[in-house]
């Protein structure tokens, strides 16, 4: 079924009151494109707390008190913990609604392909939210490297590494959760986090041939693991190879605003390199964005890098796509799964001693 734009102000629901909702949150504000009309979450002190961002908002402990109610909606932020993607999704989309749905898309391919049946037989869109897309400094990586300045592009690498100390307050429910998913085989740094890493390496330069992975362990705690270091090798069907490496800092400081996690970015090409220095942390108190070219540095101060901005900029273009229909909802559900394909060739690699594995032949 062909998409319909609406042609007045978006009714907005809101799935999933915890930590990433106070991120979330900050595409509706100030939006006159959009009314908030439905708060929902199990925990009734959250829906207390978050309906006072919107008064007139009603509020329900599920998703099937929400459909129950009648309430009138067109599209939901679905921020439910990823083992519950599938089923919150379908429920919407069985609902009427359109829906914004965190990543990881899901943890398997077969539960990612049974929501695509869905979102195609519904004629609903659904689309998977890539914040890192819409962050400024990387927006501007991209346009570096595809204005070909650069020259032909030698390399790629990713660095990132996870502390133990600084950044916000993060529930123990939520911790709780990432757990589970590590007993899942689904790690906090690798899979959750890293969805980001490897959505912009397809954004950057297309689909991967041959990915090459050693996922490691570290116990932080009795019983507690987590995926560092891990070693990510691939190649994309254009010959570009790029490198990312995951260290665990247990007791290194990181100065954040959100979650202590040290992320930079670096393109070399043959006439020059192009390098983001920080997103969601601020480790390095260097611009956000250099660029060496021609024996010369430039550096880029006066970007967006409060890595929060991200979060506004792609929900604001979800809520602008519902009422234009043009151009790509990054990610759509096809998209998403090309980004799961990519991290479960990654895991089979892993499990196979490194091997080379390609992400479509995945199944």
């Amino acid at each position: 079924m062909a998409f319909i734009p609406l042609d007045r102000p978006i009714r907005a629901g809101i799935i999933g009151l915890g930590r990433i909702y106070d991120l979330n949150r900050l595409a509706y504000v100030d939006n006159d494109g959009v009314d908030v009309v439905a708060l929902v979450d199990a925990n009734p002190a959250r829906r207390v707390r978050c309906q006072r961002d919107w008064p007139s908002a009603l509020t329900f402990a599920t998703i099937d008190e929400m459909v129950a109610s009648g309430v009138e909606v067109d599209a939901v932020e679905v921020l439910l913990p990823i083992a519950l993607h599938e089923e919150g999704a379908v429920q919407c989309l069985d609902a009427g609604w359109h829906v914004n749905l965190q990543k990881p898309v899901t943890n398997d391919l077969a539960s990612a392909e049974r929501m695509r049946a869905n979102v195609n037989s519904s004629g609903r869109q659904l689309r998977v939210m890539e914040n890192y897309l819409f962050y400024e400094p990387l927006e501007r990586l991209k346009e570096i490297v595809d204005s070909g300045q650069l020259g032909e592009v030698s390399g790629y690498h990713l660095k990132m590494v996870a502390s133990g100390r600084g950044g916000w307050d993060v529930p123990g429910e939520t911790y709780e959760r990432q757990f589970e998913q590590t007993r899942r085989g689904r790690g906090a740094l690798f899979f959750d986090d890293g969805w980001h890493k490897l959505s912009t390496a397809l954004w950057l330069f297309g689909p991967v041939r041959e990915v090459r992975a050693w996922i490691g362990t570290t116990e932080i705690i009795p019983g507690i693991e987590i995926d560092a270091p891990t070693t990510v090798v691939w190649e994309h069907e254009n010959g570009i190879r790029g490198v990312w490496d995951i260290t665990l800092a247990v007791d290194m400081y990181l100065r954040s605003d959100y979650y202590t996690n040290d992320e930079r970015w670096e393109v070399t090409g043959r006439r020059g390199f192009a390098r983001v220095n920080r997103c969601t942390g601020r480790g390095i108190q260097q611009p956000s964005l250099e660029v060496y070219l021609d024996g010369e540095m430039r550096a880029y101060h006066a970007l967006n890098d409060d890595w929060a901005s991200s979060f506004r900029e792609s929900g604001r273009h979800w809520l602008g796509w519902l009422r234009t229909g043009e151009g790509s909802l990054q990610w759509n559900i096809d998209e998403a799964i090309n980004v799961l394909r990519f991290a479960l060739g990654a895991y089979e690699s892993n499990a196979r001693g490194g091997t080379g594995v390609k992400p479509g032949d995945i199944h």
